[in-house]
């Protein structure tokens, strides 16, 4: 039985990820699909860009540096050549890799001295990039603010603070520019214990707050073809469609779900697996599209949990109805 419905209709693919003895995940937290269809897992271990083939098999890693920190990633096309931003918030950096693990560019912490003194207190989440170049990071373990810079690495401006007002945050824990035909390009904010996404013009203008929809626990957002992907802490993928309204729902566990608390399930999120049900999710954090359009989910376990929904095509979901 298919996941989801209508046009976002997946296959489970299970045991996809085929990892050798040496190696051993941890806290799965972000990926993102290249050019091939490689798919990219920032986890918290000594192989913590761990590379898998389009089928599944371990290709290689590296960064180990980013073992106990390793948290956003984002993947992205400059003058056609792919790249990698890694976020960590332990060390703490956002930085800029090619695919192989070369650092080409490293942010500076943002300089602004009366939100860090010293330099203190930066722990960013989450990074992404414009269609213009311009790079954001997201403070959420920190002090809850938004920093833009252009593709140099030269910071232009900031802004947040905890609150629940308009453009305050609690947790802006990711987001992404979304950008639609016809409209503006908007940076969609994951404000996680908020329970809410908060719109803003890319220059940091706050336009509007999007609630309800599915959003139990936010943890970021992601664009694809128009529609927005949203990884969701408490066992759950929300798919919105281009009004920002839900169209579904993928892998949803009905035991994890507490909207103004904490999940309740004992262990949660590291469950045993003997009680981790293929298809149904524990606590996704993080998700990338292949050229495909299947899906990849990763999830905040401690031995990492990585799920691949391939896509429905038309034609198999007019056979299934027939």
């Amino acid at each position: 039985m298919p996941l989801g419905a209508k046009n976002h209709s997946y296959d489970l693919v299970e045991n996809w990820a085929k990892l050798p003895a040496s190696v051993q995940l941890g806290y799965t937290h972000w990926v993102a699909c290249d050019k091939k269809d490689q798919v990219y897992v920032f986890n918290q271990s000594k192989d913590a860009v761990a590379i898998f083939s389009k089928d599944g098999t371990f290709l290689k890693s590296w960064g180990a540096e980013f073992a106990k920190g390793a948290h956003g990633m984002w993947y992205s096309v400059e003058n056609g050549t792919e790249y990698l931003y890694l976020c960590d918030y332990e060390i703490p950096v956002v930085a800029k890799y090619t695919l192989d693990g070369t650092e080409v560019l490293r942010l500076k912490t943002p300089p602004l001295p009366e939100v860090y003194p010293a330099g203190a207190g930066y722990k960013p989440t989450h990074v992404c990039v414009g269609p213009n170049g311009d790079i954001y990071t997201f403070d959420g373990y920190g002090k809850n603010y938004i920093h833009r810079y252009n593709a140099k690495g030269v910071h232009l401006n900031s802004w947040g603070g905890e609150g629940e007002g308009p453009g305050q945050m609690k947790c802006p824990h990711g987001g992404c520019i979304v950008v639609r035909p016809g409209k503006p390009a908007e940076l969609y904010v994951a404000d996680r214990a908020n329970v809410r996404v908060q719109v803003f013009t890319p220059e940091g203008v706050h336009k509007r707050f999007i609630t309800g929809q599915g959003l139990q626990y936010p943890c970021n957002v992601y664009e694809a073809h128009g529609d927005v992907y949203i990884p969701d802490l408490f066992g759950v993928v929300t798919i919105w469609g281009p009004d920002d309204t839900l169209i579904t729902q993928l892998g949803a566990n009905p035991e994890i779900p507490e909207i103004g608390g904490w999940p309740k399930l004992a262990g949660y999120p590291n469950i045993p697996h003997e009680q981790r049900i293929p298809g149904r999710f524990i606590s996704p954090h993080g998700l990338g599209i292949d050229s495909r359009r299947d899906l990849y989910v990763v999830e905040w376990v401690s031995d990492g949990r990585i799920t691949k929904l391939a896509k429905v095509a038309a034609e198999q979901r007019g056979a299934a109805k027939s």
